[in-house]
């Protein structure tokens, strides 16, 4: 079973890996990389505020409105709502102890950590496929100087693959590439 907790934060993790630029991604209208997951502290605690918490015990929801923000260690994640769905298993959203199948955020989804940021109008994140769509009229992937935009980002984590759609522009420093 995995926690309310541990899904919020597979969720961050899993955004945070679209921001790896590697030299195997190209530019075209269809852009795919091999992506490699950062080394997050999964062990350290998740904070969530938001205006609003309202549960819904008989739909097997939890609904963070208004100014919701995730922190773990150095990952913050900012979005106007994140609802969070969970399995009819007979555990409970309340006290976090019933797994969770999909995860949807929107309102200007924003994930940061340290030098690398994502965004996107919205997000849904499968947690039996470990698959991450980010949409929006301008999806933006940064690190540094390195910047790739498109329209919708699809990461498969269970392969590392991740695919860029839409009209997508990048621009790569050549100066900011990682030193062996």
């Amino acid at each position: 079973m995995i926690s309310s907790q541990s899904g919020i934060w597979a969720f961050i993790r899993i955004a945070l890996v679209v921001l790896v630029f590697l030299p195997t991604l190209g530019i075209s209208q269809e852009s795919k990389g091999r992506a490699t997951g950062l080394k997050l502290s999964g062990d350290q605690p998740v904070q969530i505020e938001s205006d609003k918490l309202e549960v819904r015990e008989n739909e097997h929801i939890a609904i963070f409105t208004g100014n919701v923000a995730v922190v773990q260690g150095p990952t913050l994640l900012k979005a106007g709502k994140l609802t969070v769905h969970y399995a009819n298993d007979g555990g409970s959203a309340t006290t976090g102890s019933a797994a969770i199948e999909r995860l949807v955020v929107s309102g200007k989804v924003y994930v940061k950590s340290e030098n690398q940021i994502a965004t996107g109008d919205d997000a849904t994140f499968d947690m039996k496929t470990e698959v991450l769509v980010l949409t929006g009229k301008e999806v933006v992937l940064s690190e540094g100087a390195n910047v790739a935009v498109g329209r919708k980002l699809t990461v498969h984590m269970n392969t590392g693959m991740a695919q860029l759609d839409g009209r997508v522009s990048m621009v790569l420093d050549p100066k900011s590439k990682p030193k062996n």
